[in-house]
Formats: structure tokens, sequence, C-alpha cells
């Protein structure tokens, strides 16, 4: 599975973004996706994740902020970010795997290399 990550920018604080991931490769519909994102300097975290039967969790901290979604007719998921603050300024990267939902980076086989978002105050 190929995932490439779009939708990346610099944004104000308050701001809404929406992430897009698509996937290419094996069935999209088996996997369950996430996203993760990594600030500068310090390690991976965890975001969300979408299982197959469109479960989902969020980390604490974008929870009621952020929501993820799945198109499987389109092979993508998405993220959308609303109230984005400072703090949400980080690397955002897509991932794949075949655990039903998982907070642990390396649970997910898959990833794509990443769409830098930037808030500022």
């Amino acid at each position: 599975v190929l995932l490439e990550e779009s939708g990346g920018g610099s944004v104000k604080a308050g701001a809404s973004r929406r992430l897009s991931c698509a996937a290419s490769g094996r069935t999209f519909s088996s996997f369950a996706m996430a996203w993760f994102r990594q600030p500068a300097g310090k390690e991976r975290e965890f975001v969300a994740y979408i299982n197959w039967v469109r479960e989902t969790d969020y980390a604490d901290s974008v929870k009621g902020r952020f929501t993820i979604s799945r198109d499987n007719a389109a092979n993508a998921v998405y993220l959308q970010m609303n109230s984005l603050e400072p703090e949400d300024t980080a690397v955002y990267y897509c991932a794949a795997g075949t655990y039903s939902g998982s907070f642990v980076a390396a649970d997910y086989v898959y990833w794509g290399h990443g769409t830098q978002v930037t808030v500022s105050s």
C-alpha cells in the first residue's frame, strides 16, 4: 500500500484545515487507518484512527476538534482539523495497519511521507 498525504500548510490559530491521504495498492477497505503527527524535535504521537467498520478514536488533545473519516470507494482517509492551535504544529503522517484500531505507531505497517501543518498564533 502506498500512502500520500496532502493538505498541509500554514494557518492562523482558530482556523480549520483538512488533510487527505490517498492510498493505492492492496485492498484499502481492509485496513485500519490512522493519523499520527510529529512536532519538531519530539517523538511521533497518535492523533486518530478509523477501522474497517468505521469505529474511531482520538488522542485527548484533539478530541472535539479533529474528525477522521474514510471513503473506501475513493481509497482515501481524511482528517478534518478545526480550532487549530499552535500546539498542533507538526508533520502529519497517514498510516495503514491490520489491527482493528491502535494508538501504537509500531502496529501500522504502511506510512506516507508526511505533510507539514504549521499553526501560528
